[in-house]
């Protein structure tokens, strides 16, 4: 793994974005292709829906820097009044701060969503965001870790900006398996807040897979009842750098 105030390089393992919220504080090792795919169930009250496949897609274009890429995802109907059809494009940049302080990560992350997907799903217009994940090692296979997002909708007169807010303690408990738990709170200029309490973990086939789940409860009428999600994802070391060596 990459030390703690590092950034990755390719032997390091495998990194995700998933299956919590929070999204990683370390970047994807320079010259390296990382795509990360799920699939939820959710319910709230009669509605049931499914989504995915939630792919992500991640470049390391320069040390501690990368170039990420969500993907629309379908959102289906399994029961109830549900809207259905896709989500935005949204690309995005990260960057990771080097030279912290010994078992320390941050990372800055500006996104926007382009309105490619279903405005009944999505919304309308160009939706930017900025997002700090980070994280800290306690030892013994403990850390904490957490993310603040500020999403910004100017197409949407009733609520333009959403603050989120994550927290998570994790556990290592092996060299292939981790778990963890985490509580998402999302809270609009304007409306009712949400919330969640999301457990799961992840389980590395090698250095460079992962497969993971994750099981949600919502902790207010305004949010969703329950949503389950299973993960794959991986990594191909090298490609980039390869590929412009050949061009």
């Amino acid at each position: 793994m990459a030390e703690a105030g590092e950034c990755p390089s390719p032997r390091s393992e495998i990194a995700t974005d998933r299956p919590d919220v929070t999204n990683s504080s370390l970047v994807v090792p320079d010259g390296s292709i990382q795509i990360e795919n799920g699939v939820n169930t959710s319910g709230q009250s009669a509605a049931k829906s499914f989504d995915g496949s939630n792919s992500r897609l991640r470049f390391g274009v320069a040390p501690c820097l990368e170039v990420l890429v969500d993907v629309p995802s379908y959102i289906g109907r399994l029961a109830g009044p549900v809207d259905t059809g896709f989500t935005n494009i949204t690309p995005a940049v990260k960057w990771q701060i080097s030279g912290l302080p010994e078992s320390a990560n941050l990372s800055v992350v500006s996104g926007v969503g382009l309105p490619t997907g279903t405005p009944a799903i999505s919304g309308s217009g160009h939706q930017p965001y900025l997002q700090v994940p980070w994280s800290y090692e306690l030892g013994s296979g403990w850390g904490i870790s957490g993310m603040f997002t500020s999403f910004f909708r100017p197409s949407d007169l009733a609520n333009r900006q959403t603050s989120e807010t994550t927290f998570v303690i994790e556990r290592k408990v092996n060299e292939k398996v981790a778990l963890f738990a985490e509580y998402v709170g999302d809270f609009p200029s304007r409306g009712a807040s949400t919330a969640l309490f999301n457990v799961g973990g992840g389980y590395l086939l090698n250095r460079t897979e992962q497969i993971d789940f994750h099981l949600a409860f919502g902790l207010n009428r305004n949010s969703p009842d329950y949503i389950v999600g299973v993960g794959y994802s991986y990594r191909w070391d090298n490609v980039l750098g390869a590929v412009a060596a050949r061009h």
